[in-house]
């Protein structure tokens, strides 16, 4: 019998990791509405175009889509409004030091439920890679899929 997964995932931004060479990757709560809650928990949210910033000493989410919950009617949320990361202020001043001097950006990887049910994001310092860099790692996807399938036509 398999073991059951230890968080459900919500969204998760597979592109991340082809645009971006992340570096720090660091889990963070998010302040959420009870409407933004059971929506998330229906599975319906994307940050592929979302990213995080430092504005008035908190990070924030900006520029993810929750769509409205349809049975909170006129309770709802706006579905792409920022929303505050929870994080400790070491890690906010960190982040914000890197985004600011070393030309960074705060990448979400994954929106998701931990064991205890809370509404948890990764993300992580990335730096955009070049047209070159993308091209590179592409080759190399290519050949370890093409060696993965000699070596088992071979064995």
């Amino acid at each position: 019998m398999a073991a059951k997964p230890r968080f459900k995932s919500v969204a998760e931004n597979r592109k991340a990791r082809f645009n971006y060479e992340i570096g720090e990757v660091v889990e963070a709560g998010i302040v959420l509405t009870g409407s933004e809650v059971k929506s998330l928990r229906l599975g319906k949210a994307t940050i592929a175009e979302s990213y995080a910033d430092a504005r008035d000493g908190a990070i924030w989410l900006i520029n993810s889509n929750i769509p409205e919950y349809l049975q909170a009617h006129r309770y709802n949320h706006t579905p792409k409004r920022p929303r505050k990361l929870l994080l400790h202020q070491r890690q906010i001043n960190k982040f914000a030091a890197a985004v600011e001097r070393e030309g960074m950006t705060l990448v979400p990887l994954k929106l998701y439920f931990n064991e205890q049910g809370r509404a948890k994001i990764e993300i992580a310092l990335g730096k955009g890679k070049k047209m070159h860099d993308k091209r590179d790692t592409l080759k190399k996807r290519s050949w370890d899929r093409e060696r993965g399938r000699l070596m088992r036509d071979k064995g």
